[in-house]
């Protein structure tokens, strides 16, 4: 929702019509252009109430990176102004090159901990591709959800003998993000990858969606936690619904 070739008027509605289908987490960051802004402006008139909000610290564009408890502190605050709420249900650390940096005394999880006390935020999670990140976050006991991104896909299930295990072990929640492996499973012709040209060209031989096919599994995946992926206006919000909802053959 927050990409150049998106309105304010498409983002809303988009949001909106995602909220009456049954959709109710829903994520942002500001590293997503203007997604939070516009994320903000369709939560106006009691839609907030109907969601759970997560947000990200750690990447935004001014001050990108930086883990300081001043940092965390501006953008979670800038984050809170832009959506026009007063919490949010989760924040994630995202994307630290170092997972020790935003781990370290009064950095920014030590931050986020003393929001939690405030009730700004309500949960804290490790948004990041690297699995020895997610065992040493879920190791400090402090961090309650992980997201980890296309390693649990048709495609690649790495995550699963490593952070899902984890994650089952510690009561600790899992986002299962980019299940349509960057577009690659999306539905188009896909190019430049041999596994994923073959699993397409098997899908169409069957008169099967791939799209279907790519989110569903992820919604079958042994955990119990959130398969997220990300449309940019109304028509992906319907196309994602009936993707997660249509029955795909067994054979």
């Amino acid at each position: 929702f927050g990409g150049a070739g998106v309105t304010d008027d498409e983002a809303v509605e988009g949001v909106r019509r995602a909220i009456e289908l049954g959709i109710d987490f829903l994520d942002t960051s500001p590293h997503y252009g203007e997604s939070e802004r516009r994320v903000g402006l369709a939560l106006e008139g009691g839609w907030r109430d109907k969601v759970y909000l997560q947000t990200k610290t750690g990447t935004h564009p001014s001050r990108y990176h930086d883990f300081s408890v001043e940092a965390t502190r501006w953008s979670v605050e800038n984050s809170l102004d832009l959506l026009k709420t007063d919490y949010f249900d989760s924040v994630l650390l995202h994307d630290p090159q170092d997972i020790e940096d935003p781990l370290a005394p009064d950095r920014a999880l030590h931050e986020l901990l003393r929001m939690k006390e405030e009730g700004i935020v309500r949960h804290i999670g490790l948004g990041a591709r690297n699995h020895a990140f997610h065992r040493r976050a879920v190791e400090t006991g402090e961090i309650e959800i992980v997201l980890t991104y296309l390693d649990y896909t048709l495609l690649d299930q790495s995550v699963a003998e490593t952070t899902l295990p984890l994650c089952r072990e510690r009561d600790v929640g899992v986002i299962l993000a980019s299940p349509l492996g960057m577009g690659k499973l999306a539905g188009p012709e896909p190019k430049g990858d041999s596994r994923a040209h073959a699993m397409w060209a098997w899908c169409r031989d069957r008169g099967v969606s791939i799209r279907h096919l790519a989110l569903q599994f992820c919604m079958a995946a042994p955990i119990d936690g959130i398969v997220m992926y990300g449309p940019a206006n109304r028509k992906q919000v319907e196309e994602g619904y009936a993707a997660a909802t249509t029955l795909v053959p067994e054979r």
